[in-house]
């Protein structure tokens, strides 16, 4: 049995795969590619179209059953008005954020419900409940992505399959420090704490916790 971590090449990602190993889960980490060789199973995938994300599945089972799907793809984009922002990014924010997470988890969703059983995790956003100026298309894919999720839950709740959506504040990576260099670091969420509640949410421990909509916002 293994776990699915997308967007696993990530400053998020990376962490997260950290923190599953050092806890002996077995994972599959997917991401367009790995700068470095890893200790564990790595694939490439395109998971923008259904058959990228059905692809990935299949090549996934061939290493054994899949027994989670934790979902990291995201990305941001915006800083203009409603009434200024244009059709590209707001297109560009579903697509990435939505669409690629309607994909992965159609596909990973699959062989869960054969085997009725399985963890679904995908990561969302704080902006997905607390609006902010200017974000409107970010928050707007993000909120998507809960509704995703707690729709599934109801629809796999007899399955023995959970989802659940954790929603972080800014995450404490090189990235986005480079990004917002007089920002005050202290304040973000560390991507291990993030990655400790996704090991917990896969866990049998987590078995009665499904549709949930979970905060980690740091000291912000």
């Amino acid at each position: 049995m293994a776990i699915l971590i997308t967007g696993a090449a990530g400053g998020l990602g990376t962490a997260v795969c950290r923190v599953f190993s050092d806890a002996r889960v077995s994972i599959v980490a997917v991401d367009r590619h790995f700068k470095h060789p890893q200790s564990f199973p790595t694939l490439a995938a395109d998971l923008t179209t259904r058959a990228g994300a059905d692809a990935l599945v299949a090549d996934a089972s061939k290493l054994g059953p899949i027994d989670g799907l934790v979902h990291l793809v995201g990305g941001f984009a915006g800083g203009k008005s409603i009434a200024e922002e244009s059709d590209q990014t707001w297109e560009s924010m579903m697509n990435l954020n939505l669409r690629v997470a309607v994909n992965t988890i159609s596909a990973a969703l699959k062989p869960m419900l054969a085997a009725k059983k399985g963890r679904i995790v995908a990561i969302a956003a704080r902006a997905a409940l607390e609006p902010s100026p200017k974000f409107a298309a970010y928050a707007v894919s993000k909120a998507a992505v809960v509704a995703l999720i707690r729709n599934l839950a109801a629809e796999v709740r007899d399955s023995n399959i959970t989802a659940n959506v954790v929603l972080p504040s800014t995450i404490d990576t090189p990235a986005n420090r480079a990004e917002m260099p007089k920002a005050d670091f202290s304040t973000w969420v560390a991507p291990e704490s993030i990655a400790k509640l996704l090991l917990w949410l896969t866990s049998d421990a987590a078995a009665d916790t499904s549709g949930a909509v979970i905060p980690i916002y740091g000291k912000a």
